[in-house]
């Protein structure tokens, strides 16, 4: 049982505390305090015992009643209307998991368990508390310690000077001297494992160098059920493999530099929309069955576990009318006890709503503060409420990942390049490193996307004169700190976006404001809120064009602000650069709008050769505009980062070749993508207690869904154009005779799960002939037919450099988990007896190479 709900202020990560309004304590919190043995699995055993006959008697009267049987009477947290009004009618629909497991300290983790044991018996139960207890008053720019996003108070006789945590995944937030990296949209767009981990590691260095030992991020969640959802863009791909495979580069490359990584937002956190309590409405509830748990929103989350990430943070919603960060099945159950995670678990900002609650779940450090735990939560240590060993596996769990990462040996000191106001005079520390400026252009240049380039168009070839339309392709016209606290522009992504009005309601729970669909005032590196970047210098799209067309003696035209601009009949060619924005707060309004509609089409009704280039903070439908006859060249330039305007130059005047693919399905329109376009609203008896039902797609989104109802997409998931072809044959497929293949695995627990899912079952072989005349790089994708799944789910990429006329051959590895299915029954991945189809080519539609693998 958790305690009533507090209501918090709104707030994410890196936002200014509010003041809280006093706890109150659930009937079932008074009654653990008054007979102690109820908090133990014996007591709550006898308790339900004695209750469970009649009990069963009234939940068939309750479930009459729900189904409208006419009495006007309210029962089951129900009133006279039908209307859900109390959390009562819940309970049940989340297993309970107690107790909270202990840390281990299994393979890699074993010399860090022992220093953080040795550690945290020296300390006293306060000391303890204060490693799981943001400090007050410490948030952002709204700080009195540091500009950190939370800090962990330090320890001074124990040497330990405590944590500053700060976002996030797109590059250090919300200071001076750090570089704009791509976002994890733009990686994905990538599909380079290699460049992931480069990025991973120059941002890593980063924050290190800023004095940051927790970075909060990368995220997996959301995975992008919701197509709409404002926050995407932060995550990768709405595909579980592609996730998973990314987030484990970064993770990997982030703790390399010795910086506890994060990964969030555990789980379920799909859509914006009612993320937080407000008034009398209760966040979102994510009702997710199990194998549609495991088999897609878990995913990448095991794969980041099994990275060796230090650090969870649990998110805001509920999951199956439980919140997440008092989810004791995902918590214990599931992160702590079936993937063997060692690290610690962090609420998201103002994510907790119950202190001995959220202890006893699973949950090890609260951020940034809440009265709940603190002194509260030494009291609850006290009077036995929480367990001694719930607090020292708290605080053993903290400090465990703090010694794995070597932060006492010589890390920088918290947040010594954080000031909490920049207007102030403050010694200035630069954390770019000059080896990252390879990797922030390259990471740029790979996650733009050609998706349409008639007769050749691109690349440009000296143009005689150039005209640029539309409001994305100029610097926004404010770069600029505000140290007023709260969601200012800058420090949230919102310059271009109307100083970040948007975002700043969104912030505030108003979801049902009238929302742009884009940002108006200029360019954008990163969507906004708290994954928005704050590179200390940046190239947009018209700098990066006029220099070049300086070089080459380029007339060049402009009009960044009417809708319809006057067009030189001459013009060869017309680029209109727009976007599509999306932020954390709140949801997309739409796929695509009218505004931007009409000036592509304006200009393209007066420009034979006009070029398309969308910023996109995710999915943007083009069916408006695309089979246009002079539309001639289609780039999705997602979020690139402070290189932005040098990688698009590059790719356009064919200095590198494109090679980014889709990481999502564009539709041809937005009813393609059924129920799950937009976030799930209050509606009916749940008006109050918001529901979206995973489980009515289950495993069916994206392309999968789309293979599924046989919808032809506008660009299928996967797909992308180069400047060159490339050719595919000779697949191979090899079953690995010594590896064990019996239905279930029988290894040992270790980070990720049991230890033989990784066991290789096959490998697949296949050749790349580029037969073009350019030099290019060739994304190969490896889909697999699985029994009972879907039709194919992406179980494999890789992408080689192919010189023109080159061949090379790829290969992939199939690990048992790859092929299993989850059994639901036995709670362990299956692995079935049967043909397994086995499909290779360029995109997840484009698959001339098939097979078969027998298991």
């Amino acid at each position: 049982m958790a305690e009533s709900k507090q209501n918090p202020p709104w707030m994410s990560e890196g936002q200014a505390v509010l003041p809280q309004q006093p706890q109150k304590r659930s009937w079932w919190n008074n009654q653990q305090q008054r007979f102690p043995i109820l908090q133990k699995k014996r007591g709550v055993a006898l308790l339900i015992t004695i209750m469970v006959l009649p009990l069963f008697g009234l939940l068939g009267l309750l479930a009459l009643r729900n189904r409208g049987g006419g009495s006007s009477e309210s029962a089951g947290g129900t009133g006279s209307t039908g209307l859900v009004t109390d959390d009562t009618y819940f309970y049940g629909q989340s297993e309970p998991v107690y107790p909270s497991p202990m840390m281990t300290g299994t393979g890699a983790w074993a010399d860090a368990y022992t220093k953080a044991l040795n550690f945290v018996k020296q300390l006293t139960t306060e000391e303890k508390v204060s490693l799981a207890s943001g400090l007050s008053s410490s948030t952002g720019s709204s700080g009195t310690v540091n500009g950190c996003s939370g800090n962990i108070d330090a320890i001074p006789r124990m040497n330990f000077s405590g944590f500053c945590l700060n976002d996030a995944g797109q590059g250090v937030r919300g200071t001076d001297f750090v570089s704009g990296f791509p976002s994890g949209l733009h990686v994905a767009a990538s599909w380079n494992k290699v460049l992931a981990r480069s990025r991973a590691e120059s941002m890593g260095l980063e924050f290190r160098v800023k004095g940051v030992q927790i970075h909060l991020g990368p995220v997996v969640g959301p995975l992008g059920r919701v197509v709409r959802g404002g926050r995407n863009w932060e995550g990768f791909s709405p595909d579980p493999y592609l996730s998973g495979a990314l987030v484990s580069e970064t993770v990997q490359g982030i703790q390399s530099q010795g910086v506890i990584t994060s990964t969030k937002h555990f789980i379920g956190n799909e859509q914006e929309t009612n993320r937080q309590p407000t008034g009398d409405v209760e966040s979102f509830s994510a009702n997710i069955d199990d194998q549609t748990l495991h088999e897609l929103y878990l995913w990448p989350f095991q794969d980041a576990v099994k990275a060796g990430t230090a650090n969870v943070m649990c998110s805001y919603n509920r999951v199956n009318n439980s919140y997440a960060c008092a989810n004791s099945k995902l918590q214990n159950g599931i992160l702590k006890t079936e993937l063997g995670f060692q690290g610690a678990i962090t609420s998201d900002w103002g994510a907790m709503h119950a202190g001995v609650a959220s202890a006893e779940a699973g949950m090890d450090m609260v951020m940034p503060n809440s009265d709940l735990w603190g002194d509260n939560l030494t009291k609850a240590v006290k009077n036995g409420s929480v367990t001694e060993d719930r607090i020292n596996d708290m605080a053993t769990r903290i400090m465990a990942g703090y010694y794995q990462l070597g932060q006492d040996q010589g890390f920088p000191d918290p947040g010594i390049g954080m000031p909490a106001d920049l207007s102030k005079p403050h010694d200035i520390v630069d954390a770019r490193n000059i080896s990252s400026q390879k990797i922030l252009l390259d990471g740029a240049i790979e996650g733009h996307v050609l998706l349409k380039n008639r007769n050749n168009t691109l690349p440009l070839k000296k143009p005689k004169i150039l005209s640029i339309f539309g409001y994305s392709a100029k610097n926004p016209d404010q770069w600029n700190y505000k140290p007023n606290g709260g969601v200012a522009a800058w420090t949230f992504g919102g310059e271009s976006s109307y100083l970040g009005r948007d975002t700043a309601a969104g912030f505030s729970g108003h979801y049902y404001e009238a929302f742009s669909d884009i940002a108006p005032n200029g360019t954008i590196f990163s969507g906004g809120g708290s994954g928005a970047v704050t590179p200390a210098s940046v190239s947009a799209p018209f700098d990066a064009l006029n220099a070049r067309a300086l070089d080459d003696r380029t007339a060049v035209f402009w009009d960044f602000f009417n809708p319809e601009p006057d067009v030189t009949a001459t013009s060869d060619p017309c680029l209109v650069i727009v976007n599509a924005f999306a932020s954390e707060g709140y949801d997309r309004p739409g796929l695509r709008d009218d505004y931007t509609d009409g000036l592509i089409r304006h200009v393209a009704d007066r420009c034979n050769n006009t070029i398309v280039v969308f910023h996109n903070a995710g999915v943007r439908l083009v069916d408006q505009w695309i089979d246009h006859p002079n539309v001639t060249a289609l780039i999705f330039a997602h979020l690139p980062g402070e290189a932005s305007g040098r990688a698009l130059v590059s790719l356009l005047y064919g200095e590198s070749n494109p090679s980014g693919k889709l990481p999502f399905t564009i539709a041809r329109n937005e009813s393609d993508y059924e129920a799950f376009a937009g976030p799930d609203l209050p509606s009916g008896q749940f008006e109050k207690f918001p529901q979206s039902n995973f489980s009515v797609e289950g495993v069916y989104i994206d392309y999968r869904h789309f293979d599924l109802k046989n919808i032809t997409p506008r660009y299928e998931f996967g797909f992308g154009l180069s400047y060159t072809t490339f050719e595919y044959s000779d697949l191979q497929v090899t079953k690995q005779n010594s590896t064990n293949t019996d239905e279930y695995p029988t290894g040992a627990i270790r980070e990720g799960g049991q230890e033989d899912l990784w066991d290789v079952v096959a490998t697949v072989n296949a050749t790349i002939r580029n037969s073009g005349d350019v030099d290019g790089a060739e994304v190969a994708q490896l889909y697999v037919g699985i029994p009972n799944a879907p039709a194919k789910q992406l179980r494999g990429f890789e992408k080689p450099a192919v010189n023109s006329s080159a061949t090379v051959t790829v290969g992939f590895e199939l690990t048992r988990r790859d092929l299993s299915i989850w059994d639901v029954v036995a709670q362990k991945w299956r692995l079935q007896p049967g043909k397994y189809g086995v499909f290779v080519g360029g995109s997840s539609r484009n698959l001339p190479l098939t097979g078969t693998l027998t298991i």
